[in-house]
């Protein structure tokens, strides 16, 4: 037997395996894979990171302990439901996939022998295995029935991980529950699921921020009505205070484009505009403009003499 080593324990189970039949656990088990390899790819965890074993209506999953535990449980939070969601929104009554999962850590040994596959040795991946048969993860996905997975996490994860609030994992929104084993009481921390916030919160924060919305609109509501009233109530004969002037209006701002200033009779190089000019912009010409040449005194607009 191999040294023991230190990994992340990451289990699933797909619920109600065994009661279809051969051909559609063959469909989803195939769906089934996809799902824990696209969860895996959205953790950054890299084929040479893990080792497999199939358990037919399962895998038990060794990751190395360079890959982040926070980042596994952000995307068996996230991109684990939404890939099951999928799944189901499009899947017949008799193909719909829900999973259990348990994310633990511990020591784990490899004693392979010929002949046969397998081979992991370890007491804290017998505890893993046993919290993922237990029957409150059971109980817990069968009261979802809205939902597409549940998670758990055991003590060393919890404690070393979850508790700490890191980004995408909220502490409150796992809960204790112990779970009687062989050898005594297992302790675990079960997701309570969407329903309770999700990884991000977003509806509580939601129904908290139109709550304060509601009660600042009927502050508002009161102290107009309370200034009402008070208005209502004064004498007659009582005046207020002076208005003062109305503020002027502020100048109409001009339309942008360009603006020209003629004094006396510039050249421009073009034809004889006689008479005064009103510009579109404001401006005004006065006298003749000479475009083209220099103007005659009795000459021809081109300023060659007559």
């Amino acid at each position: 037997m191999r040294e023991p080593v230190n990994r992340t324990i990451l289990l699933f189970d797909i619920e109600r395996f065994s009661r279809r039949d051969d051909v559609v656990q063959a469909v989803l088990r195939r769906t089934f894979h996809k799902i824990v390899d696209q969860t895996l790819e959205a953790a950054g965890v890299e084929a040479t990171q893990q080792y497999r074993e199939d358990r037919g209506d399962g895998l038990i999953v060794l990751l190395s302990g360079d890959v982040a535990k926070t980042v596994l449980l952000r995307s068996l939070l996230t991109t684990t439901p939404e890939l099951l969601h999928e799944h189901n929104l499009l899947a017949s009554e008799s193909a719909q996939m829900r999973l259990r999962i348990v994310l633990a850590a511990g020591e784990v040994a490899h004693d392979p022998h010929a002949g046969t596959t397998g081979g992991l040795v370890g007491h804290d991946l017998n505890q893993a295995c046993r919290l993922l048969d237990a029957d409150v993860l059971r109980s817990a996905l069968a009261e979802r029935r809205d939902e597409h997975c549940v998670l758990a996490v055991s003590a060393p994860v919890y404690e070393g991980v979850v508790r700490h609030g890191h980004r995408g994992v909220r502490p409150e929104l796992f809960r204790r529950a112990d779970v009687t084993v062989k050898d005594g009481v297992l302790p675990a921390w079960v997701h309570r699921g969407a329903a309770q916030g999700g990884a991000s919160g977003g509806e509580g924060e939601a129904a908290r921020d139109s709550a304060t919305t509601a009660s600042d609109a009927a502050s508002v509501g009161s102290a107009t009505d309370a200034a009402s009233s008070e208005k209502a109530s004064a004498p007659s004969g009582a005046t207020g205070p002076a208005e003062g002037p109305a503020p002027a209006a502020a100048p109409q701002e001009r339309p942008a484009g360009a603006v020209f200033h003629f004094h006396g009779a510039p050249v421009i190089h073009g034809s004889l505009v006689g008479g005064d000019q009103h510009g579109v912009s404001g401006g005004q010409v006065t006298g003749d403009v000479v475009l083209g040449g220099t103007r005659a005194e009795d000459g021809g607009a081109d300023g060659s003499p007559s």
